[in-house]
């Protein structure tokens, strides 16, 4: 009882209603992009774009311009040349990803430190802030969640083709290289509406835990994703209630529940494999 209360009381407040509407779209989005990500062994990718979202609002809170205006074209563009500098350049993926992160988070400090210094925006985008939710964020996640819900649906099969096995899938003839750059394109787009409330240090988490916590107990792809999700949205939604009741920053309570149920389902998969 005391649960439904606290749920009642949380959806009483404008703010955090909006939150909650856009975290559950972008864990959504999150945990569908993640499988592939994972299985391709690129889900640090999400840190690493984080980071440059994190630069990108810096220079946006810099100029005194809309943070997000900035921060989308830049990060789809990284995300393209994530991709273009491990291909081409030869480089491992983990490698092109802590070049590129570690490169814009040291140009968001430079320009951070240069301007504002370490202001109540530029925390917020660090650590996330259930605060800056605002009725534009709603919009533009309802948007990006309705883009990735009808590509993912749409190619499923050409996603699941590539996330298994890209050279077979290339013979077949599916286009392997637009299908990486439409998954990190979507990825980025993700990350910049979730960065709001979860901070670019903490997003990535959205990315990796659902993914990898499915994989303790599901074997088929099909089900990895379906498990993913719905592990996504409850821990979202747990972590959101956590947050609101025991005074926690909401980012880090999120990715706390998370890093549980992980554990949850990991002794659940020891058991059942005996």
């Amino acid at each position: 009882m005391l649960m439904f209360e606290l749920i009642s009381e949380m959806f009483s407040y404008s703010f955090l209603s909006r939150a909650v509407i856009v975290g559950i779209l972008v864990a959504l989005c999150a945990a569908l992009l993640g499988v592939t990500l994972v299985l391709k062994r690129y889900s640090m990718i999400g840190d690493g774009l984080s980071h440059v979202g994190f630069g990108a609002m810096s220079i946006a809170v810099a100029m005194n311009a809309a943070p997000l205006a900035v921060a989308i074209p830049i990060v789809v563009i990284a995300a393209f040349f994530l991709l273009r500098l491990s291909e081409k350049a030869k480089l491992k993926s983990d490698a092109a990803i802590a070049l590129i992160s570690s490169a814009a988070l040291a140009a968001g400090v430079i320009v951070t430190s240069l301007t504002s210094g370490l202001s109540a925006d530029v925390y917020s985008y660090m650590f996330g802030s259930i605060l800056a939710m605002s009725q534009t964020d709603v919009y533009l996640s309802l948007s990006v969640a309705a883009v990735v819900l009808v590509l993912y649906i749409l190619f499923y099969n050409k996603l699941f083709a590539i996330t298994f096995d890209e050279d077979f899938a290339q013979a077949t003839g599916i286009k392997a290289k637009f299908y990486n750059v439409l998954v990190a394109v979507l990825t980025a787009l993700t990350i910049v509406v979730g960065m709001r409330i979860m901070g670019t240090m903490l997003i990535s988490g959205l990315i990796i835990f659902p993914a990898l916590t499915s994989m303790r107990v599901c074997k088929s792809f099909k089900a990895v994703v379906i498990c993913s999700t719905i592990v996504s949205v409850v821990c979202f939604f747990l972590g959101m209630v956590v947050s609101y009741g025991i005074g926690t920053p909401a980012g880090a309570s999120i990715v706390a529940v998370n890093a549980v149920a992980f554990i949850v389902f990991f002794i659940i998969g020891k058991i059942r494999s005996h």
